[in-house]
């Protein structure tokens, strides 16, 4: 007797983990991945800056606060980041160290050496001003992100009228960590090493060059006023109708 095809054995399968195989089929595409970040609930401080950069964007923003978009470039940044680094005041840990030296001097019977003061990078918005005013400070580096604007958006000003160098570079965080400190508004330089008057000097002079000696230009510039893609859509769409009905005229 002649024996048909063998019928496959069906194996045992777990129903804990059923295969679903993808159907590519109509209806059962695999859909392409789409950017959802408009559908993400963001916070609301997230929130508040996206609405404020693109209201600096739309909004026409005077040339005080728009001074403060025109940062130092990059290489001149670094040597005066460079500079600031080398006179960095003393953390807690120096100055804890530094007091129970002078404790155990005094329980000594040894005489204090009040020595001289050190020279450290000055920050407070308060103290760099009245450096400025007493003409004291060589350098002064201000924040561009400082949040009010209105603490720190006089002192350019301030500076120009007292000849004194200042330079806006990026961040707050950047001008905090000179001064062991979450953030700061701006810092100042009064003197320095001999070894570093040089030094300073080639960084005053860059300064200079990039925001007292354009102070004019600075004044003059506006800020803003740059529109979104419809908007621009639509102005540009007016203008075309605009210029076939005066070639319409014309004919």
């Amino acid at each position: 007797m002649a024996r048909g095809p063998k019928s496959a054995e069906k194996k045992p399968t777990n129903p804990l983990f059923e295969k679903t195989p993808r159907n590519f089929g109509i209806g059962g595409h695999i859909q392409p991945k789409r950017d959802l970040s408009r559908y993400v609930k963001w916070p609301a401080y997230v929130r508040l800056q996206r609405q404020r950069k693109v209201l600096y964007q739309r909004l026409k923003v005077p040339p005080s606060i728009n001074q403060f978009s025109q940062t130092l470039d990059k290489s001149t940044a670094v040597s005066v980041f460079k500079l600031l680094s080398k006179y960095r005041p003393e953390d807690k840990a120096a100055k804890k160290e530094r007091l129970q030296q002078l404790a155990q001097t005094k329980a000594s019977g040894g005489k204090e050496d009040a020595g001289k003061k050190p020279t450290v990078v000055k920050y407070g918005i308060n103290h760099i001003t009245a450096l400025v005013e007493q003409k004291k400070a060589k350098l002064v580096v201000i924040a561009h992100d400082v949040d009010p604007i209105e603490i720190v958006v006089w002192l350019p000003a301030l500076c120009q009228k007292f000849e004194v160098p200042y330079a806006i570079v990026k961040g707050k965080a950047r001008l905090g960590k000179v001064v062991n400190k979450k953030t700061a508004t701006a810092v100042a330089l009064v003197d320095v090493k001999a070894e570093d008057k040089a030094e300073l000097t080639k960084v005053t002079e860059a300064v200079k060059a990039s925001f007292n000696d354009r102070v004019g230009e600075i004044r003059k510039k506006w800020g803003g006023n740059i529109m979104g893609l419809k908007s621009n859509h639509k102005s540009s769409a007016k203008a075309k109708a605009i210029a076939r009905e005066e070639a319409k005229r014309n004919q």
